[in-house]
């Protein structure tokens, strides 16, 4: 994710903090001093970061604070809130229009800042929530982009309305909506064009089309890559068409992440998304207090949960229900573990859950280098290759019952025996925790109880690549 290197920095400012038992002025000043070059050397807007460093000063000199039980952690409160309220403090929905009345969103930006596949995004994700959504094809320059959105709009189950590159955009725009008006769809998505960079055209063009719709929510899409760039980009077109909220598109690479800390204070427009992949899944709502807990290395475990209730169907939530109560009863079987690596994939992978717990520590190579893609799949290759009676009682594994399991999965017979004997291991280790835990807990939430996790509650005993894959 983005911030990866700003918070391995800021966690080493702060464990030296940690260090000491009370802070003098002089330590705060110089905590804050390699804070402002963390900051800079992630991009931050020059302005914001000296403001910043500032507010968290100001308050973090205090004799509350300096004479605390716990000095450093008031400190990382301090700048947990201050960094918070740079990022707008509130979370900020995209605006509807009340009732069933159409609500009509203009999406604008820069060419390859992802705006057609954010588009996409939007619409079935508001498809999820009972709108019914139209995807309007503006752009009749980009070759093939037409296409694109007609691809993404058929993956989501959302029309998208084209009349081809021969006609203005402003005229496919009120021809979309009455169309969308005749067909009751009440939430009307413009796929505007883009440009390699600003100019009179490309807004001239936006102006138009704003002139021949009423446009109730103009949103753009910035590449969170593009770092302070990105805070530029957004100043000039809400100076020249004017802009309602900011979504930050691939917000997973590695990038500084600045621009999701200065747009907010430069521009004062709140951030609404950000993507987090490639897949039409991949957008989260922008939640300042949770990303501030990510960029200091707390976790976001509330988003994991969020995404856990979203991608999670009603058989998943009964599986992890029927995990928990093997638990319970001191049983964990290979069934549990390919429910288990079923309901991962659907969350983005093991490494997506790692990166947003909190206390791990682990930045997204660091997870490349423990995870291993292909040693899953390769044990999920092994469990397969059972019969359902085998991964129901791993007892029934006989030396020669696992010479056929190797064959059937193309493993070596050292590679099964290493599996069923780390599996074991785990499988005591969740026993005792399903029967400790379980005895307090009556209700499994969407992971099958937090303490196991639907099954990736042994995450401690991943080992490095060739290990147990959770």
């Amino acid at each position: 994710m983005a911030f990866d290197s700003l918070t391995e920095k800021l966690n080493s400012i702060f464990s030296k903090l940690s260090g000491k038992g009370k802070l003098t002025e002089s330590d705060v000043k110089a905590a804050m001093r390699e804070v402002k070059m963390a900051l800079l050397e992630a991009d931050v807007n020059f302005k914001v970061v000296k403001q910043f460093v500032n507010s968290v000063q100001e308050r973090a000199v205090g004799e509350e604070v300096m004479s605390g039980l716990n000095p450093a952690q008031m400190v990382i409160k301090i700048v947990n809130e201050e960094m918070t309220e740079l990022m707008g403090s509130e979370t900020t929905e995209l605006e509807l229009q009340p009732g069933k009345q159409m609500t009509v969103v203009m999406m604008v930006g820069l060419q390859g800042a992802g705006k057609t596949t954010t588009a996409a995004k939007i619409a079935g994700k508001f498809k999820q929530k009972g709108k019914k959504p139209l995807l309007v094809a503006l752009d009749i320059y980009r070759p093939a982009a037409i296409k694109q959105l007609q691809v993404n709009g058929e993956k989501q189950g959302v029309e998208v309305f084209t009349m081809g590159d021969r006609h203005k955009p402003a005229d496919i725009a009120k021809a979309a909506i009455e169309h969308a008006t005749k067909n009751k769809e009440n939430l009307v998505i413009l796929d505007t064009a883009g440009r390699l960079q600003i100019d009179e055209a490309m807004m001239k063009e936006l102006e138009d089309i704003k002139k021949a719709v009423t446009v109730h929510q103009t949103i753009l899409v910035v590449d969170a890559m593009t770092g302070q760039e990105a805070v530029n980009v957004a100043k000039t077109f809400d100076e020249k068409v004017g802009v309602d909220g900011v979504i930050l598109s691939k917000m997973d690479g590695d990038t500084r992440g600045g621009a999701a800390l200065s747009i907010k204070a430069v521009t004062g427009k709140p951030i609404l998304y950000v993507g987090m992949g490639e897949k039409l899944t991949d957008l989260e709502q922008f939640y300042p207090d949770r990303m501030a807990g990510r960029i200091l290395g707390m976790g976001d475990v509330l988003t994991l949960i969020d995404k856990a209730q979203q991608t999670l169907d009603k058989q998943d939530e009964q599986e992890s229900r029927d995990m928990v109560s093997h638990l319970k009863k001191g049983k964990f079987d290979f069934n549990d573990y390919l429910n288990s690596l079923k309901q991962m994939r659907k969350m983005g992978g093991l490494s997506s859950v790692l990166g947003m717990l909190p206390g791990l520590g682990l930045k997204k190579d660091q997870l490349e280098s423990v995870i291993d893609d292909k040693q899953l799949k390769r044990t999920e290759a092994i469990v397969l290759s059972m019969t359902p009676e085998e991964r129901m009682n791993p007892k029934l594994l006989t030396p020669q019952r696992k010479y056929r399991i190797a064959k059937g999965s193309g493993n070596d017979i050292a590679e099964v025996n290493r599996f069923i004997k780390q599996f074991n291991q785990m499988s005591k280790l969740m026993k005792q925790a399903g029967g400790k835990k379980g005895k307090r807990r009556r209700n499994a939430n969407p992971f099958g109880g937090m303490g196991g996790m639907g099954g990736f509650g042994g995450m401690g005993g991943m080992g490095g690549k060739g290990g147990f894959p959770f």
